[in-house]
């Protein structure tokens, strides 16, 4: 019995690291899609559906962000950018002009969002250990709000 279960340990093992060795260096890269189930947004509402696909670009990241907002309405967004502190422009999101990338540690960053080259919100991005979750904690001024109250949102976004 037990050289019958050694090959099958043996294959299975090869195939673990070769799945694992095979995987992008960079915990970031992927698709991601938004869990709503464990997202807050305060004061809201929620997005109906959010996916982003994160890219390795030039030493930075590539985002390409598909959001269905709360009210149904369709947003294609895409921008890139090196971890350099440097103004990177967005395509797609009428609420931000540019974005800034600022990496804190491998498993943390923050992308700080311009509207006319005044900073809207601040957004931390962090991965889970096991790569498997991306949270990111947006903080910021919401100018359709007609009191200019604060936003403070959760998105948990799940690897696809």
């Amino acid at each position: 019995m037990r050289i019958a279960v050694w090959p099958v340990a043996a294959l299975a093992g090869t195939l673990a690291f070769n799945t694992w060795a095979g995987q992008s260096q960079d915990p970031w890269v992927g698709t991601w899609k938004l869990n709503p189930a464990e997202s807050k947004y305060r004061p809201g509402p929620a997005p109906i559906s959010t996916v982003t696909t994160i890219e390795s670009w030039e030493g930075g990241l590539k985002y390409t962000v598909d959001v269905v907002t709360s009210d149904g309405e369709s947003r294609h967004i895409e921008w890139h950018g090196k971890f350099d502190g440097k103004d990177n422009p967005v395509e797609g999101n009428p609420d931000v002009d540019t974005n800034v990338l600022k990496r804190i540690n491998k498993h943390s960053y923050r992308v700080i969002a311009k509207k006319d080259g005044k900073i809207v919100s601040v957004t931390k991005n962090v991965i889970s250990h096991d790569g498997q979750r991306r949270t990111a904690t947006l903080t910021g001024m919401n100018a359709e709000l007609t009191q200019g109250s604060g936003v403070n949102d959760i998105a948990v976004f799940d690897r696809q």
